[in-house]
């Protein structure tokens, strides 16, 4: 079965969650969807990369830190129309290390920051982001 050339498909992206002395890396994303709502950094999957490959390139170019990418923990769809934009993502979010780096904001992210798991509750989340913290993480 193929595909129509103008049909839209769902893009599959990595997110990568990385704790640091009791602190949870987060980003503020700078576009849609969900622009200036803090999340899971991550990005698209590009052609031929692994999951984890994807997780810790994604990462560097959004935080300027190195990760070594683990598993994959949580996996959900992202369907929403906004700001009359459709998007469509399979995001899979990996657990990962950190191995080293300052934290900078890079391509896509607006700010970027290690946040106290007793202070997450505080921060804007995307919808997405609140719920994997409280399946996996109980925060």
């Amino acid at each position: 079965m193929g595909t129509k050339q103008t049909e839209k498909m769902p893009q599959v992206a990595v997110g990568a969650i990385v704790f640091r002395k009791q602190h949870l890396l987060l980003v503020k994303r700078k576009f849609a969807p969900s622009k200036n709502k803090w999340a899971i950094p991550g990005g698209r999957i590009k052609w031929g990369e692994t999951l984890q490959k994807a997780a810790e390139r994604e990462i560097f170019e959004e935080t300027r830190i190195k990760i070594k990418a683990a598993e994959a923990v949580y996996v959900f769809d992202y369907i929403k129309r906004e700001n009359g934009q459709d998007f469509h993502y399979v995001i899979i979010d990996l657990e990962a290390e950190y191995l080293s780096g300052e934290l900078a904001a890079g391509d896509d992210a607006r700010e970027v920051r290690w946040v106290a798991k007793d202070k997450i509750s505080e921060m804007e989340l995307t919808a997405s982001t609140r719920k994997l913290l409280k399946q996996k993480y109980n925060i």
